[in-house]
């Protein structure tokens, strides 16, 4: 008679070869978006509040903050702005007080982001949650570059994929 622990284990193994991605899914790396963007693109903000401070550079949005660039949109109760240092465009954006991100059909959600305008990376914190169609990932750190399109989540990553399947 074959052990159960073997059974376990060899279950486990088959899990883990018949869901791409699921192995590597602790520091994984995942596509977010459609494409890549341009980080160049114009931001747009609308919000219910502005206020600005000419001497340190920067601007505080408040009240339904709405962000674009290009097709990606983030969302978030408060954004502050800070300016380049010639006040010749956005150095960075720090979103806080829950925030939503959507690029294509991914979106995610989290406590605050910050994004680097000159970099093109946005990293989000606390209780990340990314929706990718049925699947969703969950960590506490996510990484986003936007130029290659790309996503790097850490901090006890869960993954749930869904094969799309009847239960």
């Amino acid at each position: 008679m074959i052990p159960v622990s073997y059974w376990f284990k060899a279950f486990a193994a088959a899990v883990f070869l018949a869901v791409p991605g699921l192995a590597a899914a602790q520091g994984a790396q995942v596509a977010f978006g459609n494409m890549q963007e341009n980080s160049n693109l114009p931001v747009e903000v609308t919000s219910d509040n502005l206020d600005v401070d000419q001497e340190d550079g920067t601007a505080v949005f408040t009240g339904n903050v709405k962000i674009g660039q290009g097709d990606m949109r983030l969302s978030a109760p408060r954004v502050l702005v800070v300016y380049k240092e010639d006040q010749s465009g956005i150095k960075t954006l720090q979103a806080t007080g829950g925030v939503t991100l959507v690029s294509g059909q991914d979106a995610a959600e989290a406590a605050r982001a910050d994004y680097n305008i000159e970099t093109g990376m946005i990293e989000m914190q606390g209780n990340v949650l990314l929706l990718q169609g049925a699947n969703a990932l969950s960590s506490e750190t996510m990484v986003v570059d936007t130029r290659a399109g790309t996503a790097r989540m850490s901090g006890r990553v869960k993954t749930v994929l869904n094969q799309g399947g009847e239960e």
